[in-house]
């Protein structure tokens, strides 16, 4: 934050939204829920500032484990079968491990150099849904990738309206009442442009899990 302007309250061009990550996410999820519930309030938080009542409402948790303390500490409650591992100080050290009927896998997002640069050509997201470990009435909603292009492809799998319906269809026909379920899936990034998973064809699931 020191190295981002206008992050400081006390500065004249002060921006509160500077001071959250995740903003291309945040955008995409925020304006589709106070579309999708015009009559209910939807605030904004960041995970160090939640209140006590903040966790007992229904959850949505943008960002993975290195940046998002409240993605952490759900995930650990949650004990699914996905974890993210966020070394970025090893070279390779970045990806999610499934451990599933005692096999463990890696999915790892494809990235290339050009000119000296990494260019990410497809991330790895995850998409959880589940009881509001806090609060039994309530749920929590997960979605991070390995990096923000994974958090956005999560976010977008439901809110884009050219895949959303056939994505939540196939939530419903694949969960059906199930309390708590996810999906690893890819994102695809080509030319720069961010592409929605289609959770219906395989192509793009990794996993998937429910309880």
């Amino acid at each position: 934050l020191d190295r981002i302007p206008y992050t400081k309250v006390d500065d004249p061009d002060y921006l509160e939204l500077l001071t959250y990550s995740e903003l291309d996410s945040l955008l995409e999820l925020y304006g589709h829920l106070r579309a999708a519930n015009p009559s209910s309030h939807v605030y904004r938080r960041i995970a160090t500032k939640l209140e006590a009542d903040d966790y007992h409402t229904h959850l949505a948790i943008l960002g993975g484990i290195d940046w998002n303390l409240l993605t952490r500490t759900i995930l650990d409650r949650l004990q699914l079968p996905v974890r993210q591992v966020a070394d970025w100080e090893t070279e390779g050290a970045q990806y999610f491990e499934v451990k599933d009927n005692g096999v463990t896998a890696q999915h790892r997002p494809v990235l290339r150099k050009a000119g000296g640069l990494s260019i990410l050509d497809e991330d790895v997201a995850l998409f959880a849904r589940a009881v509001n470990p806090f609060n039994q009435a309530r749920t929590v909603t997960i979605c991070h990738g390995m990096y923000g292009r994974g958090t956005y492809g999560a976010v977008r799998a439901l809110t884009d309206s050219e895949f959303r319906d056939r994505n939540s269809d196939y939530v419903k026909s694949r969960f059906g009442d199930c309390d708590t379920y996810c999906i690893l899936a890819r994102v695809p990034i080509v030319h720069g442009e961010n592409l929605t998973p289609d959770w219906t064809t395989g192509e793009h699931t990794l996993f998937e899990w429910s309880q």
